[in-house]
């Protein structure tokens, strides 16, 4: 029985060029981090990528969460402690304060059609609505998106970040650790997202994933726009529901 609905943000939610927010992001913090180490902003842009490729990567066998890998690679590469307090305060005013100023220009962020009324929908159905972003950023990166989708950290039970999670997506060892900080199993949630290799575990765990991107993937138990299963989640989970039973 489905029990909670897990959304995607990014291409989902939330419609945006993600590379140029990526670009946009590591170069603010780029420049800021290096006024403070007194190092150039272009010697950071190596760092950074190390770093979300350390976390991103799929065959991991440690035992941190992301932001600690992801502090522990930025140090090795340039020296820069993100985990101290001092330099932890700066990047949180960072995407507190300028972060969500970068909506605009080739960014481009806007709702996607439906995201609100999905979100709502879930909760008038009596289940639990929950964030699961790939967590390669911080609650205040995330909140900043939210923002931009038209919905907040208010709307979902649970919100992945880079703090709370050990794995990205499509790694199964990340969807199961956000069950459990749900309190659900898999095979009580429904994905929804717009990402044919992220969005589906891997390997395959009981996680059931509603598909609203353009492809047309073989897993997905449910394929269209967001506007759509806006409209039809009632009765998506009704028939999910009579398979399992």
């Amino acid at each position: 029985m489905i029990r909670a609905v897990l959304f995607d943000l990014d291409d989902t939610l939330l419609r945006l060029n993600l590379m140029a927010f990526i670009a946009r992001y590591v170069a603010g913090a780029s420049r800021l981090l290096a006024s403070a180490a007194r190092v150039s902003p272009l010697s950071l842009a190596a760092p950074f990528a190390g770093s979300f490729l350390a976390i991103d990567a799929q065959d991991r066998a440690d035992s941190l969460t992301n932001e600690q890998l992801f502090n522990q690679t930025f140090f090795s590469a340039c020296g820069i402690p993100l985990d101290d307090p001092v330099i932890a305060d700066l990047m949180e005013c960072y995407e507190r304060e300028v972060v969500p100023g970068y909506a605009g220009g080739v960014v481009s962020a806007r709702p996607v059609e439906g995201a609100r009324e999905a979100v709502d929908g879930v909760w008038r159905a009596g289940l639990v609505c929950a964030l699961a972003t790939n967590p390669t950023f911080s609650l205040a990166c995330d909140r900043a998106r939210m923002g931009w989708a038209g919905v907040s950290e208010d709307d979902f039970a649970l919100v992945s970040t880079l703090a709370n999670s050990s794995r990205c997506k499509p790694c199964a060892q990340y969807y199961q650790e956000f069950a459990n900080q749900l309190g659900v199993r898999l095979e009580e949630c429904l994905m929804v997202g717009n990402d044919a290799t992220r969005d589906f575990a891997r390997p395959e765990c009981g996680l059931r994933t509603a598909y609203v991107g353009h492809g047309r993937p073989g897993r997905a138990v449910w394929r269209g726009p967001m506007s759509e299963l806006a409209r039809q989640l009632p009765e998506l989970v009704k028939r999910l529901n009579d398979e399992d039973a």
